[in-house]
């Protein structure tokens, strides 16, 4: 029996693939992606704290928004506290809507990679001509803004058409964000040639954990400890990357940044065994390390 597949890449079991080590001969890389998300008022698609009710969905609005007003500027201070770096993943609608918190961002040296407009639209439900013109009109917006093109992108509610692995690569980007099936990078295929998927996380990433599972911040706080101290033991034999996924609106919360402190306190802790970082510079090094394959060749890993 022959399934529908996407042709995107192949299978390769992890414990089968070339070896190579991260900058300054580190086997684990981590990062952080703070998203950085503006809501339509009144429309659209929004996480929900509580069941919503007839727009306009003042309760869940404002809490949304909590975290561009509060929570990122309390996230900021704690990445200060902990000299560690961040990719932004930013609509572009946040340089209207938030121009300060962008700016304070840009101050630190974070990545600001794209995140599609708003989160309150998916680029999957559009025609190819019109999510092109979607990722053209963030991309613009991030590029006058920061002064460099951005490297990645995160789709808004990581939905993807059949063609947007190709759009983004034809629209000049070198990684996405939006396909989470290994803990290292894969190079993907294209019609326009190779574009490199760096992990994201679905699982140490508080949208699911929190809004979806309803885990607690304690219990989060110890899924990213957890999932730190498993993979630097496995990190021991083959390099591998552990992304760490976060919303101002939900971590931003006095008591789970309590709780996050703890957590990202240890990772620090050992900067000395592991490379802390941003996920364009894992998809640089990577790029560096394995060079991208030809279109047609079939690489995984």
């Amino acid at each position: 029996m022959s399934l529908p597949g996407h042709g995107r890449f192949d299978y390769a079991p992890i414990n089968a693939r070339p070896d190579f080590l991260w900058p300054g001969g580190k086997r684990l890389a981590v990062y952080l992606g703070i998203n950085l998300e503006h809501f339509a008022f009144g429309a659209g698609l929004g996480a929900e704290l509580a069941p919503g009710g007839p727009q306009p969905d003042v309760l869940n609005y404002a809490w949304r928004d909590y975290g561009n007003r509060v929570g990122a500027w309390r996230l900021i201070e704690l990445l200060d506290r902990l000299k560690l770096p961040a990719t932004v993943l930013a609509n572009s609608a946040m340089y209207d809507h938030a121009p300060e918190l962008m700016a304070a961002h840009a101050r630190r040296g974070d990545e600001i990679a794209g995140h599609g407009r708003t989160n309150s639209e998916r680029q999957s439900t559009l025609s190819e001509a019109d999510e092109a013109a979607l990722i053209a009109e963030a991309t613009d917006v991030l590029t006058r803004e920061t002064g460099r093109r951005p490297a990645g992108w995160l789709s808004p509610w990581i939905a993807e058409s059949a063609v947007t692995p190709d759009l983004l690569r034809e629209a000049g980007y070198g990684y996405t964000l939006n396909w989470c099936m290994d803990d290292q990078p894969v190079w993907l295929r294209t019609r326009s040639g190779p574009l490199l998927a760096v992990p994201y996380p679905q699982e140490v990433n508080d949208i699911p954990a929190i809004v979806a599972r309803k885990d607690g911040p304690a219990a989060f706080a110890d899924m990213i400890g957890d999932t730190f101290d498993e993979m630097l033991e496995q990190s021991e034999s083959q390099s591998l990357v552990m992304g760490i996924a976060l919303h101002p609106y939900i971590v931003g919360q006095p008591f789970r940044l309590r709780h996050l402190r703890h957590a990202l306190a240890q990772i620090e802790a050992r900067r000395d065994r592991v490379w802390i970082t941003t996920a364009g510079a894992i998809a640089e090094a990577f790029a560096a390390t394995s060079g991208a394959p030809g279109n047609g060749r079939r690489e995984a890993g």
